[in-house]
């Protein structure tokens, strides 16, 4: 009798164990994210005008038009495209400096660079270690910015206050370097054109 009563306990403090840590505690997180925190909840997904998702402001991408500011490389590519990982994989190249392999490519990278008469922040050069950084530093976007006004027929002028919006600070105020958000910095100049074209 006293093995059946104890097994029944020990099964309600299962039950309530699992009611407390299954459903209670992560729909309570939720609820408070969604509340406080609703776009970093969500992913912090930027829509674009037609309230269509064009990426998070938290990965990186790939651009490659002269109109916009490039990312760091990747070596995940930032899982897009065909021949990019499956999407949800993070991580470099693990490539030893004496690879001959990431050698080449970061001498590749350069030698556009220099073409462009730009010494290269190393930022532009080397990968991201997690692969889907979206942040550049203030140095990096500063040598793209000739780039990027003369392929959108505008003055510098015109660029340095968005980069200034979209520029996050040190972490804490202390951690880390400031960053400019790639995503959010190419969206904001698309929508400077589009308002231009508009006027």
């Amino acid at each position: 009798m006293v093995f059946i009563r104890e097994t029944i306990r020990a099964m309600r403090m299962i039950l309530l164990l699992w009611l407390l840590t299954a459903i209670i505690y992560p729909v309570a997180i939720l609820g408070v994210g969604q509340f406080a925190f609703p776009s970093s909840a969500n992913g912090s997904i930027v829509l674009n005008i037609n309230a269509e998702p064009i990426g998070s402001s938290l990965l990186g991408q790939i651009f490659t038009s002269d109109k916009y500011f490039q990312s760091r490389p990747s070596a995940v590519r930032y899982s897009q495209g065909r021949i990019a990982r499956p999407t949800g994989i993070s991580g470099g190249s693990n490539l030893a400096p004496s690879n001959s392999e990431l050698t080449k490519r970061i001498i590749e990278e350069a030698t556009q660079f220099q073409d462009e008469n730009i010494q290269p922040a190393a930022d532009l050069i080397y990968s991201s270690g997690s692969g889907l950084d979206p942040h550049i530093s203030l140095k990096a976007t500063r040598q793209q910015l000739a780039r990027v006004a003369q392929a959108r027929g505008i003055k510098e002028d015109e660029i340095i206050p968005l980069i200034n919006k979209y520029t996050d600070g040190r972490f804490l105020g202390i951690f880390g370097e400031p960053g400019v958000n790639v995503l959010r910095l190419n969206y904001a100049l698309d929508l400077q054109e589009i308002n231009r074209q508009q006027n």
